[in-house]
C-alpha cells in the first residue's frame, strides 16, 4: 500500500491508480531562458526517484515533462542578446539535459515544448470561451473568468473574495475582475506571435501545461507535480481551466504533489535570481554545483530530506552529504570485492552442503538483516516517498557490510561454499536501494567521495607512525608484534607491502 500526501485534499491518501499496475505522471518543467539552478533540480530528482519507485514496485509508468520555450522572460533575453527566442531555448534545453544527466535524472517519456503544441492550446481556449468560462477583449486578449468557477480556490485552499481583498491594482483595466488570468495575449512587436481565432498573439503561461498534460496523459491522470511556488497561482489555474473545458470536476489530476523550497539564506530558489547570486556569490546555477561535487553526491544531498520540507542549501551541507556517500559507496565496492574473493574460492571452506543453512554462516546473518532493511526501505518509500527514511535503512545495510568486510579481511569469518551466493543476495538488495535513489550509476573517483578537511593529513600522520613502529619491531627480530600490527591493519581494511624502499600501505 502506497501512501502520498494530496496537496489538493490536505492529506495523506492510499495511492488507488486510475489503471491498474499504471500510473501516469505530469510534472511541470523549466522556463529555459537560462541555465538549470539548484532550485530546478529539486524537482525533477525527486520525481525521478519517484518514477523509478514505482517501476521497481511493478508499475508501467508513463513520465511526462514539459518545456515552457515560449515565455516573457525568454523573449526578454533574446532581445537583449539579439538573437531570437527559439535560440535562447534551445541553448538551456541542451544545457539543462546536460545538468539532469549529471544528476543521473532519467528522460522522461516525452518532453513537450509550448511552441509544439499551439494547436491544441488554441483549441483548448476556444472551448474555455465556448462555455463560457472566458471572453474575449477588443485587442484579442483572451482573459479566464475567475468568477465563472464557483471551486476556483480549491487547491491552494484560498477564498477569492480574500484575493480580490488584497488584489493589486491591474493595469488591465478591461479585464472583468482583478484575479482573471490570460488565456491569450495579442501580439506586439519584438514578440513571436500564432494566428488564432482572436488574432495574432500567443498563449499564457498557465493553459500551456493544461493542454500539454492533457494532449499526453488524457483527461485523467493519476500525479501531477512541481515546487511549492507552482501551487498559486499556476497549478490553481491549471485546474479551473481544465476541468472547466472537460466539463468533469473530477477530471485532470487525481494526487498533486509539491517539493518544499530549497533556501539560501532564507531566500527560496524558485524565486528570486538576484537574491539567490548574491546570497550564494556565484554558486547558482547546477553546473556551477557540479564544478564542486560530484553528481551523485548532489542527488543524494537533495534526497537526504524529505521532498515536502524546506531544504537549505550550503557547502557545509554538501560536504556532509559527499560524505555520507563516501561511506555507501564503500559499503557498495566492498560487496564487489566480497564477491569476488569468495567467488574465486580461495577462502572457501567445503562443507559439502548445498543448501547450508544460512543461519550458521556470518553471511547468512547478513543477507538476513539485509531482507530485513529491504522491507523497512520499501516501507519509508511506501510512506509519502519518504527517502530521507529510506536512505537511513540503505545506511544500516552498509555498516552492516562494512562490519563483516572487516572480520573478513581480517580472517575472523572462513566462508562456507553457499556464502557466495548469499554476499551476492546481499549485493543485489544494495543495488536495488541505489537503483531507486539514483546512485552508483556513474564512477567516482575514490577522492571525490572522501573529502574531509584534516581526514587525510590524519590518516597519512598516524600510519607514518604505525609503520614505523612496526619498522622497529622488526629491526628487534620482534616478528610477532610486526605481524599482529599487519594483521591488525589488513581487519581494519589497510594492507601493508614491504618493499626495497620501505613499508607502503594502502585501503583494501
Amino acid at each position: 500500500m502506497i501512501k502520498v500526501f494530496n496537496t489538493l485534499s490536505r492529506s495523506k491518501e492510499i495511492f488507488k491508480p486510475l489503471k491498474k499496475g499504471e500510473v501516469s505522471i505530469y510534472c511541470c518543467g523549466v522556463t529555459p531562458y537560462n541555465a538549470p539552478h539548484i532550485g530546478n533540480a529539486r524537482p525533477f530528482v525527486t520525481w525521478d526517484m519517484i518514477r523509478r519507485f514505482f517501476a521497481k514496485s511493478g508499475y508501467k509508468v508513463r513520465y511526462i515533462q514539459n518545456f515552457t520555450d515560449v515565455d516573457d522572460k525568454i523573449i526578454k533575453t533574446a532581445n537583449e542578446q539579439g538573437v531570437t527566442w527559439k535560440d535562447i531555448a534551445e541553448k538551456n534545453i541542451a544545457i539543462y539535459f546536460k545538468s539532469m544527466d549529471a544528476l543521473n535524472v532519467r528522460r522522461a517519456d516525452f518532453y513537450p515544448k509550448v511552441s509544439e503544441t499551439m494547436d491544441d492550446i488554441i483549441k483548448m481556449i476556444q472551448t474555455l470561451v465556448d462555455k463560457g468560462f472566458a471572453y474575449v477583449l477588443d485587442n484579442g486578449d483572451v482573459f479566464y473568468s475567475v468568477e465563472a468557477n464557483k471551486a476556483y480556490g480549491k487547491l491552494s485552499g484560498r477564498k477569492l473574495s480574500d484575493m480580490l481583498a488584497g488584489a493589486r491594482v491591474e493595469v488591465n483595466e478591461k479585464k472583468r475582475n482583478p484575479m482573471d488570468f490570460a488565456l491569450w495575449k495579442s501580439a506586439k512587436p519584438g514578440e513571436p506571435s500564432w494566428e488564432s481565432p482572436w488574432g495574432a498573439g500567443r498563449p499564457g503561461w498557465h493553459i500551456e501545461c493544461s493542454a500539454m498534460s492533457l494532449k499526453y496523459l488524457g483527461e485523467k491522470f493519476d500525479f501531477h507535480g512541481g515546487g511549492s511556488d507552482l501551487i498559486f497561482p499556476h497549478h490553481e489555474n491549471e485546474i479551473a481551466q481544465s476541468q472547466a473545458a472537460i466539463g468533469d470536476e473530477n477530471s485532470f489530476a487525481q494526487y498533486w504533489l509539491h517539493n518544499g523550497f530549497i533556501t539560501i539564506g532564507s531566500e527560496k530558489a524558485s524565486k528570486s535570481d538576484k537574491a539567490m547570486v548574491k546570497a550564494t556569490k556565484g554558486f547558482f546555477t547546477v553546473e556551477e554545483v557540479l564544478a564542486s561535487y560530484p553528481g551523485e553526491v548532489v542527488r543524494l544531498f537533495l534526497l537526504q530530506t524529505h521532498y515536502r520540507n524546506p531544504l537549505e542549501f550550503n557547502r557545509e551541507r554538501l560536504d556532509e552529504a559527499q560524505n555520507f556517500y563516501g561511506k555507501l559507496a564503500k559499503a557498495y565496492w566492498q560487496l564487489d570485492e566480497l564477491a569476488r574473493l569468495i567467488h574465486a574460492g580461495e577462502f572457501i571452506k567445503d562443507t559439502g552442503e548445498k543448501n547450508f543453512a544460512i543461519t550458521v554462516s556470518k553471511a547468512g546473518g547478513l543477507v538476513e538483516e539485509g531482507e530485513r532493511l529491504l522491507s523497512n526501505f520499501y516501507a519509508a518509500m511506501s510512506d509519502d516517498f519518504n527517502s530521507a527514511l529510506a536512505i537511513t535503512h540503505m545506511f544500516e545495510l552498509a555498516k552492516e557490510v562494512n562490519g563483516y568486510y572487516g572480520e573478513f579481511i581480517g580472517g575472523k569469518i572462513l566462508p562456507v561454499t553457499i556464502d557466495g551466493d548469499i554476499i551476492l543476495r546481499v549485493r543485489d538488495i544494495y543495488l536495488e536501494m541505489a537503483e531507486i535513489l539514483g546512485i552508483f550509476e556513474q564512477p567516482v573517483p575514490v577522492e571525490k567521495v572522501e573529502k574531509t578537511s584534516d581526514e587525510p593529513e590524519l590518516v597519512d600522520s598516524l600510519m607514518k607512525i604505525i609503520l614505523e613502529l612496526r619498522q622497529d619491531a622488526r629491526a628487534m627480530k620482534n616478528w610477532t608484534l610486526a605481524d599482529k600490527i599487519r594483521d591488525e591493519l589488513k581487519a581494519a581494511g589497510i594492507v601493508v607491502e614491504d618493499t626495497p624502499q620501505g613499508a607502503v600501505w594502502k585501503k583494501i
